[in-house]
C-alpha cells in the first residue's frame, strides 16, 4: 500500500510540474534536467587510439631491438680490434716486433763492440759488428737499418763516451747501414761492393782524423811521409832519379785505401750472404749465380 501512495504521488507531482511549465513561462534550470540516454562513443577515435598504442608499442620494440643490435655491433668490433692487434699479420703487431728486434739487434751490436775493444780482440770479430744492421735493413727496411745504426751509437755513447761511439759509426755502421740499404733494394753485387767500399774508406778517414785530433798529431801526414820515403827509397835502390809528388803520394794513398776496404767488403758480402742463407733469408737476396749454385 504505502509503495502504490509513493508512485501515485510521484505521478501526482509530475504531472502538476509538467502542467504549470506548459502554462507559465517558468524555464527549468538545465541542472534540474536529468538525460537518461547513454553518450554515443565514436568508432573512429576509439581505433586511432589503439593504433597508437600499437604504433607505440612497436617503436618501443623497434627501438630496444636497434640498441641490442648496435651494442652487439660494438663488442664484435672491440673483439675483432683486439684479435687484429694480436694477429701475427696485424699492423700493432708489426710495429712492436720491429721496435723489440731494432732494440734486441742494437743491444747485441754496442756489446758485442764493447767487449770485443775491451778485451782488445776487436781485429777478430770486426767483421761481425754490421751484420745486425743489415739483418734489421732486410727484414724490416731501410728506416730500420738506420734506426739500428742510431741507437747502437746511443748505447755506446751511454756506455763508454762519445770516442767508442763515434768510432763504432765511422768503422762499422755507416758500413753496415749503407750494405743493408743495398741489399734491402736489391742492388746487383758490383754497385753494392763499391759504394759499401767507398762507405768504407770514408768512415776509415774520419777515423784516422778522429785519432789525429784527439792525440794532437796528423796522423794523415805522417802516414803519407812514410810512403813517400819508402818510395822515393825504393825507386833510389833501382838506381833511379825520379822524385814522386806528394800529389802522386796521396792518389796511391787512396787507391791502396780503396784496394783493401774492396776486398774486406768483398769478404763481407760472401760471408753475409752466407749467413743469411742459413738464417733463411735467400729469397731477400740478390746473390751472383755461381755464389747462389754454390750454396
Amino acid at each position: 500500500m504505502n509503495l502504490l501512495k509513493l508512485h501515485h504521488q510521484h505521478n501526482y507531482y509530475y504531472t502538476k510540474f509538467s502542467s504549470i511549465s506548459r502554462n507559465s513561462s517558468f524555464s527549468v534550470p538545465h541542472f534540474l534536467i536529468f538525460t537518461t540516454h547513454k553518450p554515443k562513443i565514436n568508432p573512429l577515435t576509439v581505433n586511432n587510439n589503439y593504433f597508437l598504442e600499437n604504433f607505440k608499442q612497436k617503436n618501443v620494440r623497434a627501438l630496444s631491438v636497434k640498441t641490442q643490435i648496435w651494442s652487439d655491433k660494438e663488442e664484435e668490433k672491440e673483439d675483432s680490434e683486439g684479435i687484429e692487434y694480436l694477429a701475427a699479420d696485424g699492423v700493432v703487431y708489426k710495429k712492436t716486433l720491429r721496435l723489440v728486434e731494432g732494440a734486441m739487434f742494437a743491444a747485441v751490436s754496442g756489446l758485442a763492440y764493447l767487449l770485443s775493444n775491451s778485451l782488445a780482440i776487436e781485429n777478430y770479430f770486426g767483421c761481425f759488428f754490421a751484420l745486425p744492421i743489415v739483418v734489421s735493413s732486410m727484414r724490416w727496411g731501410v728506416a730500420a737499418g738506420r734506426k739500428t745504426m742510431v741507437a747502437t751509437v746511443i748505447l755506446l755513447f751511454v756506455l763508454s763516451g762519445p770516442v767508442k761511439a763515434l768510432n763504432y759509426m765511422l768503422m762499422h755502421g755507416l758500413l753496415g747501414f749503407t750494405m743493408g740499404s743495398l741489399w734491402r733494394l736489391r742492388t746487383s753485387w758490383g754497385a753494392s761492393i763499391f759504394l759499401c767500399a767507398l762507405a768504407r774508406a770514408v768512415g776509415a778517414l774520419g777515423y784516422v782524423l778522429l785519432s789525429s785530433f784527439l792525440i794532437g798529431e796528423n796522423i794523415l801526414a805522417l802516414i803519407t811521409i812514410n810512403i813517400h820515403a819508402a818510395l822515393s827509397y825504393i825507386l833510389a835502390s833501382l838506381g833511379s832519379t825520379i822524385v814522386p809528388s806528394m800529389n802522386f803520394i796521396y792518389t796511391l794513398f787512396g787507391t791502396l785505401l780503396l784496394i783493401n776496404c774492396t776486398f774486406f767488403v768483398l769478404l763481407l758480402h760472401l760471408l753475409y750472404a752466407i749467413f743469411l742463407t742459413k738464417f733463411g733469408m735467400k729469397a731477400h737476396l740478390r746473390l751472383p749465380r755461381w755464389l747462389a749454385i754454390s750454396i
